[in-house]
């Protein structure tokens, strides 16, 4: 088994919490906070680390707004957050692929 593949995971989205966020924003174009938080089964705070890792990796954006005079956090991926995740996932399809039973 080559172990090369294994080792270009990206950590970043490689933890679990992180690969189920983009998962979901890679489905949608953009998500509430609210809307991840009770899906995920999250703790705000637990959300709340994630997403600013995925910001500060440029994954992710965050959008700050009001509707119906409640404040409204939705997130959505940016163009390198979803070529980052395709990589992602192809290279866990390569990986797959690579050690399937002949």
């Amino acid at each position: 088994m080559n172990p090369e593949p294994f080792l270009q995971l990206d950590r970043v989205i490689h933890e679990k919490g992180r690969l189920a966020i983009m998962s979901m924003l890679a489905a949608s174009p953009e998500l509430s906070f609210t809307e991840m938080r009770d899906t995920l089964a999250m703790t705000d705070g637990n959300l709340t680390t994630h997403i600013k890792a995925l910001q500060q990796e440029g994954f992710v954006a965050v959008a700050k707004s009001y509707q119906n005079n409640r404040p409204l956090t939705t997130c959505s991926l940016t163009v390198a957050g979803r070529k980052a995740f395709a990589e992602y996932i192809n290279l866990l399809e390569q990986i797959v692929r690579q050690n399937k039973p002949k």
